[in-house]
């Protein structure tokens, strides 16, 4: 024991990438406590620390404040430079993520292959209109934005779900991660989805209201359905829920009263029909807002096991007690997006900095180092020997200083460009293995004249990287906003805004527009040459060119339009067909045709106006 007391343990983790960092991880694997007090928390569950301290680690290299952070350990960290790099890094790698623009898409709601839409392409037309609405109310890509600028920071970001009766939709708000603490199966798998997410976090003392620092914690909850409850109090005048009892007749005892379409099974559950399900559920989600003053936490609490009793409800917008209020949901409306595709069993993503942090340190000590150097370069050291001093070691050399040296006199200035020089090209080399490691070619970063390069193929080829980099994190993203799609549906209907009324559930995607440079002349011969030669539908074609960049709001509007001046096409249809109906939907115009000629009549005549001129003559 005693030659294995100084040995290091190693932590191997999620967060293992920062152990290099002495400010991070002690000789026990944990934070420092005076840069990370947040992470010390006496309610933050012990297997949380470590990621709230890389989060506040992260956040500090994306503000240029990681040096300020080192302070704590080491003073001299004040001196260090901090340019932007980790900055520009997100930023870079945020707008290849996103591509140009995001659309919303149901499968099936764009096809024009059919005379006249069968009730399920109606439907997915309907639901694609109201979801695009809905997106377009309610800020969706300025959303999307501050979610995703957290994940590809810290590696994880929080979308929060809710209905707002005032405003009769959906509302989405971006979460901080550090405030998600989702409560994962310890015998199951840490992807799979948690039954029960925790949303804390620390609120400071006000001393002008006389209120102490405080704890608030917002849960969400799946567990079995239960009677109704309504706001009350209990006995100190505190607000809590109470079950709702049937009045009584008599000896009758009081029954406890079901939610709306509850149904009473003989096992002894509560099972209720939802809207987007065909079969009953058992489950539904509980909502508790409660807020705890951080002196009465004195116990080994964390914030899954908080004292109930100790806990101050809030109230909701419509006067309900937030105590276990029944959401009438079968699912949690949180949303975790990870940024990268998570480890087996593993439920947190990566942060796009973390496998580069190593070399933003060497950015930042060279950058440190060439601002000494450009300094003894602008204003170099100069030794004078044999010239008036004026009893003093040290003159100030300004410029048009006229010095006088006698005789012998030497003056000598240390030329310290070629050093200078020297840590450009350090500071070349390592923007360029971070980009390597980071997998954005020089081209994305904008240090690449275009004009140098060869070739649209040997660009293409540079962007290999770019496309392996992207495609594995719209792959992390695909089913997460696929799920918060089918969320806004369910909560919609849940909600009964009349614009929903009959809608069934549709499966929705969201799309990532291009990220890369696209030639849009050559994008339109091709999809030219392949709709006339029909190998590619327009429907196809269509998609394409909105893809690579051309102008077009919807994609169905397009398809109508261009078919509405397609009058080729449309003769050949009629003579195909022989239908002037199928003309007049593929023209999506009102077709009358002409009525019938009238049969010709003609006028009775006696039978000597049927003889010829020369018969006529002769008589």
């Amino acid at each position: 024991m005693g030659l294995l007391s100084g040995i290091k343990d190693v932590v191997i983790d999620a967060w293992g990438w920062a152990n290099y960092k002495p400010i991070y991880s002690d000789t026990l694997g944990m934070p420092h406590r005076r840069a990370f007090p947040e992470a010390a928390a006496s309610w933050v569950p012990a297997g949380d620390e470590r990621r709230l301290a890389a989060y506040k680690l992260l956040a500090a290299y994306a503000n240029n404040q990681a040096a300020e952070l080192a302070q704590l350990r080491d003073p001299t960290a004040s001196d260090r430079r901090e340019f932007g790099d980790p900055s520009m890094f997100i930023e870079t790698i945020l707008a290849n993520v996103l591509g140009r623009e995001q659309t919303i898409v149901v499968p099936s709601a764009e096809q024009t292959d059919t005379d006249t839409p069968d009730t399920d392409q109606a439907m997915a037309e309907r639901v694609q209109t109201l979801l695009r609405d809905w997106a377009e109310d309610e800020l969706l890509s300025m959303r999307m934005i501050q979610t995703e600028r957290k994940a590809v920071t810290l590696g994880d970001g929080v979308y929060l779900l809710a209905w707002d009766p005032n405003k009769g939709r959906v509302r989405l708000k971006a979460f901080d991660p550090g405030f998600y603490y989702p409560v994962l199966a310890e015998d199951g798998d840490a992807s799979d989805y948690p039954e029960r997410v925790h949303l804390a976090w620390d609120l400071p003392a006000d001393k002008k209201r006389g209120l102490p620092a405080r704890l608030r914690r917002i849960t969400y909850e799946l567990d079995w359905i239960r009677p109704v409850t309504a706001s009350g109090v209990d006995r100190t005048g505190r607000p809590v829920r109470a079950p709702v009892m049937t009045d009584t007749d008599g000896d009758a005892p009081a029954q406890p009263v079901l939610g709306r379409g509850d149904i009473p099974t003989e096992s002894g559950f509560i099972a209720r029909q939802y809207l987007w399900n065909d079969t009953p559920s058992y489950v539904t989600c509980y909502l508790t807002d409660a807020t705890w003053d951080l002196g009465d936490l004195k116990a080994p609490h964390d914030v899954d096991n908080l004292p109930m009793d100790k806990a101050q409800y809030a109230t909701g917008p419509t006067g309900e007690v937030l105590d276990h209020l029944d959401l009438y949901l079968d699912f949690i409306p949180v949303i975790h997006v990870p940024n990268t595709v998570p480890d087996a069993e593993e439920h947190w993503g990566t942060s796009s900095l973390a496998k580069v942090l190593q070399v933003f340190d060497e950015l930042a000590g060279t950058d440190t180092d060439s601002a000494k150097a450009s300094a003894t370069t602008g204003s170099p050291i100069i030794a004078l020997s044999g010239g008036r001093s004026n009893g003093r070691s040290e003159l100030a050399v300004a410029p048009g200083t006229v010095l006088e040296l006698p005789e012998g006199g030497r003056l000598d200035a240390v030329d310290t460009s070629p050093q200078l020089a020297e840590l450009r090209n350090q500071r070349t080399d390592l923007s360029e293995r971070a980009a390597t490691i980071a997998r954005l070619p020089a081209v994305t970063l904008g240090t690449v004249n275009p004009s140098e390069v060869p070739s649209g193929y040997a660009l293409e080829i540079s962007l290999g990287p770019l496309d392996s980099l992207v495609g594995s994190m719209r792959l992390a993203r695909a089913h997460k906003y696929a799920l918060l799609l089918k969320f806004v549906q369910r909560m919609s209907l849940a909600g009964a805004h009349p614009d929903w009324t009959g809608v069934q559930t549709q499966r929705a995607l969201l799309s990532f527009g291009p990220y890369t440079p696209t030639d849009k002349a050559a994008v339109l011969t091709q999809v030219s040459e392949a709709v006339t030669a029909g190998v590619m539908s327009l429907e196809t074609a269509v998609r394409i060119l909105a893809e690579a960049g051309w102008p077009m709001d919807d994609a169905e509007t397009e398809i109508a339009q261009i078919q509405a001046r397609r009058f080729e096409q449309a003769r050949y249809l009629a003579d195909a067909t022989g239908s002037t109906d199928a003309v007049a939907t593929y023209l999506g115009i009102d077709i009358n045709p002409d009525p019938a000629p009238p049969v010709v009549q003609l006028p009775v005549t006696d039978e000597t106006s049927l003889e010829s001129p020369e018969e006529t003559e002769r008589a």
